[in-house]
């Protein structure tokens, strides 16, 4: 739901009135990293601060620079909280609240086909959508236990784990936000930039300081980075959003290729082990691969780099347009030679060393099932169907945990979670209580790789229910493929929007939310994206999925289609080399993948 705002089109900022902010890019094909161009030469500037100037070039920029939207905490707590949702100023409401975790959310009954002809106060409900920033998906017991009753307390009992490895509530009220607040800071949680123009939650390896295999810890370098950034002012107006991943396990497991910054661990045959420095990943509607800069990171360099980065986003990054505001396009126009040259000129006032990449990961980055730590004890990941719990779940899952001799646990970016710090003795007896609350350390290979946003039901983007469609698809077919050997898990992600906050392009199966034509009538349906996917133990590159003229799937068929082009794949593919189903559905005919 990172897109919720978004309403291309819409009149923008007026003095004392609505501001419509659009965290979308313009619809296109998925085409490979070559097709994001930076915006065309032309006598208008682009906004780039230490080029142009800090003028603001529209609506979003001007309510941006007339008060910073962290300043908009202290009118929730003392003004809104108290006079109701009818006493927020519209400026604030679609545009300050963001930074603080907070969109209005979908109104019930809107159809799809009215997403894009109505706005977003039109749209909206006086509820709220809620997201809990979480860095590193780290998380204790007790916090999980807070988010639970808060949860129960004031969200209606709902409860997401999403795909950036935070939680996210909804139902919430204004009148209840500070009461929120107070007890989730109590514990040492916040939403502090869960939402806007900003640094967004940092996402970290789940298994950080604990898996046997674990090349480096990258716990101290996150936590250092959101203490000393998050929620500074002076990062708190960058051209949009912007995304951070580290990682220091093998498995590569934060899915590094699609955030603007990202560090992956690696050996540095004379400098030992550091990270591999990459930029410019992002998805959305034109979707590009991030690129390795070729510089070695050591720990003790990557707060400083990250800052740099940052900065470059901040100073360079074109603010004029909306839609080409991301730091991909930036990347785009300058290439990585001179994105790093700027870098350690102007930001670092030093040179990075040259390093190697990272070799393909040897095991799955999902940390599903049960792992040895370093310390002896296991690592426990269990799947809940496309991240959706409740408060109840959360506060039980706490409650088991502790039980078992467990007081940490981890949330990842494909909307798992991971129990640490479990004695071998506590495993089994786990696992069977986790079973029983939906939460599955062994589940078929169809949940396991199954992910999805959060839908028409609350995003007012959406056009499509993603959730409940996705978990019915996930149910049906763990009872048709029963007889089927699956070499491995099939990614399906699937999206209510063009947007892809549920990764749609890097999917084997990616289901793209619109309203589709099936046998002369429009209903909510998806168009096919296929064989996409990340660096994996399955794939040495990371690449975008193909999508074939014509292929929609109605919303109601998503088990009908995988069933009938998942058995096409294990009738066909190569099993002499091991042919993998991004590999089979980049060369099938098309005729195969209807």
């Amino acid at each position: 739901m990172d897109s919720v705002e978004s309403r291309p089109g819409r009149p923008g900022f007026q003095p004392g009135g609505t501001v419509t902010i659009s965290d979308t890019e313009p619809h296109s094909a998925e085409r490979p990293r070559a097709a994001v161009r930076p915006p065309r030469p032309s006598s208008k500037p682009n906004g780039q601060w230490k080029i142009d100037g800090k003028t603001p070039l529209n609506g979003n920029e001007e309510w941006k620079q007339v008060d910073d939207g962290l300043s908009v905490r202290e009118r929730i707590e003392n003004v809104y909280s108290k006079g109701g949702f009818h006493s927020i100023d519209p400026t604030d409401l679609h545009g300050r609240f963001r930074v603080w975790g907070l969109y209005t959310q979908r109104k019930p009954g809107i159809d799809g086909g009215r997403t894009a002809t109505l706005t977003p106060e039109e749209l909206e409900d006086e509820y709220f959508m809620f997201r809990v920033r979480i860095d590193g998906g780290q998380l204790t017991t007790g916090q999980l236990r807070v988010i639970g009753g808060i949860s129960t307390d004031f969200a209606r009992g709902t409860a997401d784990i999403t795909d950036r490895q935070n939680i996210q509530l909804h139902w919430i009220r204004v009148e209840d936000v500070p009461e929120i607040w107070r007890r989730l800071e109590a514990v040492g949680l916040r939403t502090t930039e869960a939402c806007g123009d900003v640094p967004r939650v940092i996402l970290g390896s789940p298994v950080a300081g604990i898996a046997a295999d674990e090349l480096l810890d990258p716990t101290p370098q996150i936590e250092e980075i959101s203490r000393r950034f998050i929620g500074d002012p002076t990062l708190s107006n960058l051209p949009r959003k912007f995304k951070t991943a580290i990682t220091g396990h093998p498995s590569q497991d934060v899915v590094h290729e699609i955030n603007d910054v990202a560090f992956v661990a690696v050996e540095h045959p004379e400098l030992g082990v550091g990270y591999d420095l990459w930029v410019g990943g992002a998805l959305s509607t034109t979707p590009r691969l991030g690129e390795r800069l070729g510089a070695f990171v050591r720990p003790d360099q990557v707060v400083d780099a990250w800052h740099g980065v940052t900065q470059i986003f901040r100073d360079y990054g074109y603010r004029r347009l909306r839609n080409k505001a991301r730091l991909k396009f930036l990347l785009a126009e300058w290439g990585t030679e001179k994105f790093r040259q700027v870098l350690q000129d102007e930001y670092l006032g030093y040179a990075l060393a040259d390093g190697p990449a990272a070799p393909r990961p040897a095991t799955p980055g999902d940390h599903v099932g049960v792992h040895r730590q370093k310390d002896g004890r296991f690592y426990v990941g269990v799947t809940p169907i496309v991240g959706r719990v409740s408060g109840e779940t959360l506060t039980r899952l706490a409650e088991i945990a502790e039980a078992h001799g467990s007081a940490r646990l981890r949330t990842t970016p494909h909307q798992k979670i991971v129990i640490l710090d479990v004695p071998e003795e506590h495993v089994e007896p786990l696992i069977a209580e986790l079973d029983e609350l939906g939460l599955q350390a062994r589940p078929s290979l169809i949940r396991r790789g199954t992910i999805a946003c959060t839908g028409i039901e609350f995003c007012k983007l959406a056009i499509v229910e993603t959730k409940v469609n996705a978990t019915a698809a996930v149910l049906d077919l763990e009872e048709r493929l029963k007889g089927f050997e699956l070499p491995h898990p099939i990614s399906l992600h699937v999206n209510g929007c063009p947007n892809s906050c549920a990764r749609i392009q890097t999917a084997d199966i990616g289901l793209k939310g619109q309203l589709v034509t099936i046998d002369g009538e429009q209903v909510p349906g998806y168009q096919v994206h296929l064989g996409g996917g990340l660096a994996s133990q399955d794939r040495d590159d990371p690449g975008l999925g193909r999508t074939v003229r014509g292929l929609k799937v109605a919303a109601d068929g998503i088990a009908d289609y995988v069933e009938r082009v998942v058995t096409r794949f294990i009738a066909d593919r190569d099993t002499a080399s091991g042919e993998t189903f991004a590999q089979w559905a980049h060369r099938a005919d098309e005729e195969a993948l209807q």
